[in-house]
């Protein structure tokens, strides 16, 4: 079976657990992605992320339910050379130049790219005859890359993939993930960077204390949280009607600019339309940014009992 098949889930979780001592760090996770789809796992430091990484490449198991990997248990999708990898965890083989690390993981799997043109399209060709113990964070998170890239499979599982990255490392990162989805692979990433995970998942999963909060697209999670604004060109109205609109819960002035503040920016502009027909102009509707969304969605539950102080999940 390949991405090609389209009839498996790229990744099927149910009800996933997983506990280390008290701490519950994953806490009922159910997660379908498609063959070829671009999934974000967000979530703050101890949301359960890494573990469910480590469970989706088989490297622990739950404690209950389970995941399968194109229909089959995660390790035998990994020794079919099915998935590749970078995690925040572990280091480069020891003993050997970047190349040749390289071209033995190519050696595993069953389609691999050409070496040299991986480690030219990760910017590792450079340093390609370097040992791996002698490189900077940012070429060694490179090397990670050209690694998870040379095997060519199905799956990529990424953990904080352009960590100690340059600008220019970040584009070239992402240049090559937009070739392989292109190719039909899939890409499951987490990341800090919010506008990474807005600009190129089709889906965000946001992970808070082991649990998934909601799961969909970017825009509808900006649009359940964080308010959106309207600004708009409207002289000799006081801002004190503007408040009062359906959707709006604060208006300011300057000058003849009003910015508005909404709950609900859809009701407010057909209200403002409707109430003051062609006096508004030069009309702006600015969205809530993901990390808003993020820093709302994902706050601290006091009834929440995941984690004590002292004890985080991974």
């Amino acid at each position: 079976m390949s991405v090609r098949d389209g009839d498996l889930a790229a990744i099927k979780a149910t009800g996933l657990t997983k506990s280390y001592g008290r701490v519950r760090a994953v806490r009922g996770i159910d997660l379908t992605i498609a063959p070829g789809e671009t999934v974000a796992l967000l979530g703050p430091n101890g949301a359960g992320k890494t573990t469910t990484f480590d469970m989706m490449l088989g490297l622990s198991d739950p404690d209950q339910g389970t995941v399968t990997v194109f229909g089959a248990p995660p390790l035998a999708a990994v020794r079919a050379g099915r998935v590749g990898a970078m995690l925040q965890t572990g280091s480069p083989p020891d003993l050997l130049k970047v190349r040749e690390a390289v071209t033995l993981v190519a050696s595993y799997y069953p389609h691999p790219l050409p070496v040299e043109d991986v480690l030219r399209l990760t910017g590792a060709a450079e340093f390609g005859g370097r040992q791996t113990t002698r490189l900077s964070g940012g070429q060694t998170q490179r090397a990670y890359f050209a690694l998870a890239l040379v095997g060519n499979p199905d799956i990529f599982i990424l953990d904080e993939p352009t960590a100690g990255l340059d600008v220019e490392g970040r584009r070239d990162f992402w240049q090559a993930m937009r070739g392989a989805t292109e190719r039909g692979k899939t890409i499951v990433f987490a990341t800090h960077y919010l506008e990474e995970a807005d600009a190129f998942a089709d889906r965000i999963v946001l992970l808070a204390r082991g649990r998934i909060i909601v799961d969909g697209p970017a825009t509808e999670i900006k649009a359940r949280a964080g308010s959106r604004t309207i600004r708009a060109t409207l002289p000799g109205v006081d801002v004190t009607s503007l408040g009062a609109l359906p959707g709006v819960v604060g208006a300011e002035r300057h000058g003849d600019a009003v910015i508005l503040s909404c709950s609900d920016a859809d009701t407010a502009l057909t209200a403002l339309l409707g109430k003051f027909p062609g006096g508004a102009r030069d009309i702006e509707v600015q969205g809530g940014s993901l990390e808003e969304a993020f820093v709302e969605l994902t706050a601290d539950d006091p009834d929440d009992d995941s984690t004590s102080a002292g004890e985080k999940a991974r």
